[in-house]
């Protein structure tokens, strides 16, 4: 007779008089019930559904399983829960809570997981801001995407009686393999990306991928220009302040930030900068 290896409890003795049972009866779990609350603030800001609006979509509409706001979603949620890697959503695409986060519980077609495995995602992280390709209906709009986070930030802030402060910095993206573009920074001590970061106090208005053979203020100047034009379409009169470390003295943002803060000064706002600029005779 054929050896019976397929259990469906184990016993492990009794405690005061009662049973220890393991059962394999409990339907699809999840680990990660916690981020249920990251579902309420993408509901109520609508981050999620403002960023897949960036994206366009030319899949034939009676063959879409995902839509892109749930592979944006189910994307960034993931990422958020600590999965950086796509081959994790080949499991992930039958969890209820990552489900509930992307508005998907069931699938529309039987040979379908609720969510997007790592194939779909992958499509999706490869699309082409140009145009579509034959393979790769899903593209993306890269300077929507970079209004959106300042939009967030507008969005979120009554406009504030002091001056905006933008803390300019860079930090390293530590690599383990042979990942395109990598590069040693004998600073960080280790293969890694630069990323550059430009942060309001708690919000993230832009954050660029460089190599490590970068020089810590690449690209700031472009970025610091294109923040401070989208900000003063909202608040044309309002004081933009620039704060890094010395990796950013540079002469182009350092010339750049003192026409601006001239312009600022002799615009009348605030009070103190005019009076201080008649009394310094601009």
């Amino acid at each position: 007779m054929p050896t019976e290896c397929i259990q469906d409890s184990f016993e492990f003795g009794t405690v005061d008089g009662r049973e220890v049972v393991g059962k394999f009866d409990g339907g699809v779990i999840s680990s990660d019930a916690g981020a249920l609350l990251l579902g309420q603030a993408s509901r109520a800001t609508g981050i999620v559904r403002q960023f897949a609006r960036c994206f366009s979509d030319a899949r034939v509409p009676e063959a879409i399983e995902h839509s892109v706001e749930t592979l944006v979603g189910q994307r960034i949620f993931g990422l958020a829960l600590g999965y950086e890697d796509l081959n994790d959503h080949d499991q992930l695409r039958h969890d209820p809570v990552l489900a509930v986060l992307a508005g998907k519980l069931a699938a529309g077609r039987k040979d379908c997981a609720p969510l997007a495995g790592k194939s779909t995602l992958n499509r999706l992280e490869l699309s082409r801001a140009d145009h579509t390709t034959r393979y790769c209906k899903i593209g993306h709009d890269p300077e929507a995407i970079e209004r959106l986070a300042v939009t967030l930030f507008l969005d979120a802030e009554p406009q504030p009686r002091g001056p905006v402060i933008l803390d300019l910095d860079a930090t390293h993206s530590i690599l383990h393999g042979e990942q395109e573009g990598r590069f040693f920074s004998g600073f960080y001590d280790c293969y890694c990306y630069l990323p550059l970061f430009i942060f309001c106090g708690r919000h993230l208005l832009a954050a660029k991928l460089r190599r490590a053979s970068a020089d810590a203020a690449d690209g700031a100047l472009e970025e610091v220009r294109r923040i401070v034009a989208q900000i003063r379409e909202r608040w044309p009169n309002m004081a933009v302040w620039l704060r890094a470390d010395s990796g950013f003295c540079r002469d182009d943002l350092m010339t750049r930030v003192a026409r601006t803060t001239l312009s600022t000064m002799c615009s009348g706002w605030p009070a103190t900068s005019a009076s201080y600029a008649r009394s310094a005779g601009s």
